[in-house]
């Protein structure tokens, strides 16, 4: 069976896809909090270097295979085992990359629809003048309350699946080309913004002038944990794409663009949310509700706060629909190859990611005190194992694949490097990225 799948139609287009996929709640939920919580530039510092030591190999590495097998990620692996002569198990591989962005979508559909219940609230100045507590009180209020929890969790994911099922040039494409620079735009008005506020140069102090007495063992497990996440590597999404790669892109060059870009999403977020956050002299490690409570509360003390809030909500909004649809495509592709129509792939993807997504919007009600797992409710499971564990594990076997198993030749060609290149690649995989996922995934499981 041929389940060659479509091409990108420009270089530009595949950076912003996978650039789309990559930048998300990672970059401007996850970021934030984890680098309050973790001491600032100690651990911006350490994440910036794992991106680089760990993530962008990976990265490669994942994207290689997609582009040397041109076929879903399931059938990319097994076709190039079966050409190494290796088991052809590799290929549940690709089911388990799947599995992991199926578990991963079902929270981010979640918290992305909290984004919308924010963006609304914000537009309308819900927030302007209320007291912390009351911004507090509102936002368990509404987690509280299964029936908008559903309602806004279903909008997100009938936003992400349609535009899914109209395939990779309508559809994905299309997307990115439109909404990526849009999100660069809004960062950058934030980040201008954030300038002009008394926040700015402490908030640069705290993001850049490393205290080296911050850095903890703990502290080096979560940057490396990070790169992971945030740069969508380990869940052959990237596999998928590679596969729609244009044969005449330099994959290092591509790769690289979406590492720089990545990473600069991060830190123009990270300045405008913790100007913002020192302008008010609020606490930057307030953890994953710095998003939706501590940002509210700060803005609103600020001249043209609703506005500046709005913007942020809509930033964040757009950020997690282009990153649902990337991260869905690897799930439709994967059923594509099986034989199913696309429109009928997603709307089966989108159905299955909905109703599992329920366990996580009654995590805070209903379904509050069940904790079927290691004492985490439904939302804490999937948040936590699959980005923690699924991630770097499926890294791990990803490079291992690329960097062991499959044939040299085919690797040298879909990375389309010289020899002193594709060497410096293979080392950098074999004994440096594959050993630190490894202490990333022995880290995750103690």
């Amino acid at each position: 069976m041929n389940d060659t799948l479509e091409r990108w139609s420009t270089r530009r287009a595949f950076i912003l896809a996978v650039t789309g996929a990559a930048v998300g709640l990672g970059n401007i939920w996850r970021f934030p909090y984890i680098t309050g919580e973790n001491g600032g530039a100690a651990f911006l510092l350490l994440y910036v270097g794992f991106v680089l030591l760990l993530g962008l190999p990976v990265m490669m590495a994942e994207i290689m295979v997609g582009r040397a097998g041109r076929r879903s990620p399931v059938h990319s692996l097994g076709h190039l085992a079966a050409q190494a002569g290796a088991s052809f198990r590799w290929r549940w591989l690709g089911l388990f990359g799947a599995f992991t962005v199926f578990c991963i979508l079902s929270f981010y559909s979640v918290v992305s629809g909290w984004s919308i219940e924010f963006l609304i609230a914000s537009i309308n100045g819900e927030f302007v003048g209320a007291a912390p507590a009351e911004v507090g009180a509102g936002f368990d209020a509404f987690l509280a309350d299964p029936r908008r929890m559903t309602f806004n969790h279903t909008l997100f994911l009938v936003m992400t699946m349609l535009v899914v099922s109209t395939g990779v040039s309508k559809g994905l494409e299309r997307l990115n080309n439109l909404l990526m620079p849009l999100l660069y735009l809004l960062l950058l008005l934030l980040a201008g913004y954030a300038a002009t506020t008394e926040g700015f140069g402490p908030a640069l102090a705290w993001l850049f002038l490393p205290d080296v007495s911050a850095v903890t063992p703990l502290v080096v497990m979560h940057a490396m944990g990070h790169a992971f996440f945030t740069l969508a590597v380990g869940a052959c999404a990237l596999m998928a794409y590679g596969a729609y790669m244009p044969d005449h892109q330099s994959l290092p060059r591509a790769a690289g663009a979406v590492a720089v870009l990545d990473v600069t999403v991060a830190l123009l977020a990270g300045i405008a949310i913790f100007s913002v956050v020192f302008a008010q002299g609020l606490d930057p490690g307030e953890g994953p509700g710095l998003m939706f409570v501590t940002l509210p509360i700060a803005f609103a003390q600020l001249p043209w706060g609703a506005l500046w809030l709005s913007i942020f909500f809509l930033l964040l909004l757009l950020a997690t629909w282009t990153s649902s649809i990337n991260l869905a495509e690897p799930m439709v592709a994967t059923l594509q190859g099986m034989g199913l129509k696309r429109g009928h792939a997603a709307a089966l993807v989108g159905l299955a990611v909905w109703l599992v997504g329920l366990l996580s919007v009654l995590s805070f009600s209903t379904l509050a005190e069940w904790r079927p797992l290691f004492g985490m409710n439904a939302f804490e499971l999937v948040s936590t194992i699959p980005p923690e564990i699924f991630l770097p594990l499926g890294g791990l076997l990803i490079a291992i694949f690329a960097a062991w198993v499959m044939p040299e030749a085919a690797a040298r060609r879909a990375l389309g490097v010289g020899p002193g290149g594709f060497a410096l690649w293979r080392g950098l995989v074999r004994w440096v990225a594959i050993p630190l996922t490894l202490v990333v995934l022995v880290a995750g499981l103690v």
